[in-house]
Parts: structure tokens; C-alpha cells; sequence
């Protein structure tokens, strides 16, 4: 029973690994492209925003989630233990933020993007949007950094 437990944590570090770096680098290149206010790196630029959330982002949330929620119950561990119960609110804290504003956003985003991208005319409203992205997305990184303290020091 041992080994399944180390096997489903390196899963779940995996997961996290592909999460937490997804969210870090996407929000790099996504404001990189930014920058540059050229119409079509930002427009290509957001299509992968989309895309790799979907695949690496999406990807990490189910493979951290199943690894983990499998090593609670094939361990007899209880999510009213504090590090774990406090780890597993945080977590749900940053994908409401995901599913209620920075999903809703970037698909906002995509299909303004995919216009934009042969007139080459940026409307206001797509900054506005990159305005709520920035403060939810470092809100939505902030958070599952801060829930790698639970998860390595496991506070009584």
C-alpha cells in the first residue's frame, strides 16, 4: 500500500507541476503578446492562451485531482485533517475564479482575437477584458502557490 501512495504523489506533483506551470507561463507569453499591440501575435497568441489552458491547465486540475482524491480515500486520510481540508478549499477558490471569470474572459477574448486578427484594429474592450484577466489570473496563480505551503508542510 505504500508504494501506491508514493506512485499517486508523483502523479499528483505531476498534475501540479503541469498546472502551476501552465498558469505561470501562460500568463507570461499572453501578456508578452500584449505588449506588443500587434493584432496578430496577440490574436495567435490568445488562441494558444485558450488552448493550452484547456490541455495543460485542464489536464493538471484532473490528473492532480484524481491522484490526490484517490491517495484520501485508498489511504484512510480525512479531508477534516487541516492541511489537507484547507489545501482542497484553496484549490476550489482558484477554479472558481477559473470557471467564473478567466474561462468566460479568454473565450470573450478568442473570438474578439480571431476578428481583430485581419482588420488589425484592437477594440477597447479587448484591453478592458486583459485588464480583468491580468488581476483574476495573478489572483488564480497567487493562490494555488500559497496551497504548495499545506501541501509540503502539512500544519496541524
Amino acid at each position: 500500500m505504500e508504494n501506491t501512495y508514493l506512485w499517486l504523489k508523483v502523479i499528483h506533483i505531476f498534475g501540479v507541476v503541469l498546472f502551476l506551470g501552465n498558469i505561470i507561463v501562460t500568463g507570461w507569453w499572453k501578456n508578452m503578446a500584449d505588449l506588443t499591440k500587434n493584432a496578430q501575435i496577440i490574436a495567435y497568441a490568445q488562441r494558444q492562451v485558450t488552448l493550452t489552458d484547456f490541455i495543460f491547465t485542464g489536464g493538471g486540475v484532473l490528473i492532480l485531482l484524481v491522484a490526490g482524491m484517490l491517495n484520501v480515500y485508498l489511504h484512510d486520510m480525512s479531508y477534516e485533517t487541516k492541511w489537507l481540508g484547507h489545501g482542497m478549499a484553496i484549490f476550489l477558490v482558484s477554479g472558481v475564479i477559473w470557471g467564473a471569470v478567466l474561462i468566460p474572459v479568454q473565450i470573450k477574448q478568442s473570438k474578439m482575437a480571431k476578428a481583430f486578427a485581419s482588420s488589425g484594429e484592437i477594440p477597447a474592450s479587448y484591453w478592458k477584458l486583459c485588464t480583468t484577466w491580468n488581476l483574476f489570473g495573478l489572483l488564480a496563480t497567487l493562490i494555488p502557490i500559497a496551497n504548495l505551503y499545506f501541501m509540503v508542510f502539512k500544519p496541524a
